[in-house]
């Protein structure tokens, strides 16, 4: 894995699981963690979309089609998985953002996505649920 103890998340806290089913992670151990073999940087923790599975499919990241040669099962709307910080910030810009798990997305995102755009993007659940309910 990565020589860091703990990785951080965006707000500087310690990272929360993004998925265990299906099991993500460049290290596949449900969470952002990233480190020097991480070429991609997928510390996006990402809810995927319908709109998101296509534009990756249309750019030569094809997420949806199962291969389970490498234990990968594909992806459906709805699943929580991490993706490349870049791949990410390309379907922003192309208006395709899939929502972002903040509490769960690696400070190291930050390198190349502006934590404004992520926010745009929230689908944490606030700490008082009740905040919801307006």
């Amino acid at each position: 894995m990565t020589d860091e103890p703990t990785q951080r998340n965006v707000f500087g806290e310690p990272l929360e699981v993004c998925s265990l089913e299906p099991l993500t992670g460049f290290y596949r151990d449900g969470l952002t963690t990233t480190g020097p073999d991480d070429f991609g940087s997928h510390t996006v923790c990402t809810v995927v979309t319908a709109e998101f599975l296509e534009h990756q499919r249309s750019v030569g990241n094809d997420l949806s089609t199962p291969m389970p040669m490498y234990g990968f099962p594909g992806l459906k709307p709805g699943d929580r998985w991490a993706v490349c910080a870049s791949r990410w910030l390309q379907a922003y810009q192309d208006g395709v953002a899939a929502p972002v798990v903040l509490r769960a997305t690696n400070e190291a995102a930050l390198d190349a996505v502006p934590l404004e755009a992520l926010s745009e993007h929230a689908a944490d659940v606030p700490d008082d649920p009740g905040m919801l309910l307006g």
